[in-house]
């Protein structure tokens, strides 16, 4: 490991613990509008969560004198299933992808609508929160926003946490050890030092996230991660550990579409270049009990820095 990396490790990982929740509500009124913190929720068919997601961070983080959060925001990437009623009974605001920026042609994927939600949210600290976890816990976004609350000069910071495998002992993150930290190691290490760099689970300020280009899919962790460095440098990145992550594990084949995605993300940022041939197979037995091959197209599609789209150029001056 790199030295500088070593560095930042014992500067830049911090504990949930180690900033209490009255020394985040005092940081957040001593810093104005810079401090007023929205939470998106990027939302596919997750009914049997959200709620419970959106209520926890209702009543523990949105209520007091000083409300650590302003907003939560669920963004509904079009489900079929009870997820918008389910937010909006627990207290979300709702946002249909497809209402934020109509012009657009909707892509498919969670980073796309982590990128529409620059316009349906107004915070200067936006925070990203996967909508399928279990036994959640408010400090997932207390932990994570309180580096930006009381550092001006952080600019984004990850949770880490532990990953168990739903029903054993085996730990998760296979997309991670495989695919991800192999990548990050031999060709950015100054990333070396993060425990989840493709954790859903971050938090960044607006006058960063505007700057960084959305890969549409499940490349925009290890997107913005790489791009956040090249922006911002390594010390205004950061960490905080938020204890146990419980999630919907997925099977081997879309682990296998999810680490393609992702590698595309990292061979456009080292060449910025194409894919000679962004597709997948994979195999499955058919009823006939043979393998019948599937093809699977990799997204390499992006969004541009958001600052660079003109209506919402044009709210934030309106909202200035």
């Amino acid at each position: 490991m790199l030295e500088e990396v070593q560095l930042w490790l014992d500067r830049h990982s911090w504990s949930a613990t180690d900033r209490p929740l009255d020394l985040l509500r005092a940081a957040k009124a001593a810093a104005g509008v810079q401090g007023t913190v929205s939470v998106v929720l990027p939302a596919l068919n997750e009914q049997d969560t959200v709620g419970d997601i959106v209520e926890a961070i209702r009543e523990d983080l949105m209520t007091g004198e000083i409300p650590l959060v302003d907003e939560v925001v669920v963004m509904d990437s079009g489900s079929s299933d009870g997820t918008s009623r389910v937010s909006s009974a627990a207290g979300a605001q709702v946002v249909h992808r497809d209402s934020v920026l109509p012009r657009m042609p909707i892509a498919a994927g969670k980073g796309e609508v982590m990128w529409r939600s620059l316009l349906a949210t107004e915070g200067e600290i936006v925070c990203f929160i996967d909508a399928d976890l279990r036994d959640f816990d408010s400090q997932f976004v207390s932990g994570i926003i309180g580096p930006l609350l009381t550092d001006p000069e952080l600019q984004l910071v990850k949770a880490m946490y532990d990953r168990p495998m739903s029903g054993g002992g085996e730990r998760g993150g296979r997309v991670t050890e495989l695919v991800a930290r192999p990548l990050l190691n031999l060709h950015w290490p100054q990333l070396a030092g993060f425990v989840q760099p493709l954790g859903g689970e971050y938090a960044a300020r607006r006058s960063l996230l505007e700057r960084l280009p959305f890969p549409v899919g499940y490349g925009v962790e290890l997107g913005m991660l790489v791009d956040s460095l090249d922006l911002a440098g390594l010390n205004a990145l950061g960490q905080v550990d938020v204890g146990v992550r419980r999630h919907r594990n997925q099977d081997g084949q879309a682990l296998g579409r999810m680490a393609a995605t992702i590698y595309a993300t990292a061979q456009r940022r080292l060449e910025r270049g194409h894919l000679v041939r962004p597709v997948l197979t994979q195999f499955d037995r058919g009823a006939d009990r043979l393998f019948a091959p599937t093809a699977h197209t990799v997204t390499t599609e992006e969004r541009p820095p958001m600052i660079t789209v003109p209506e919402y150029l044009a709210r934030r001056r309106k909202a200035a």
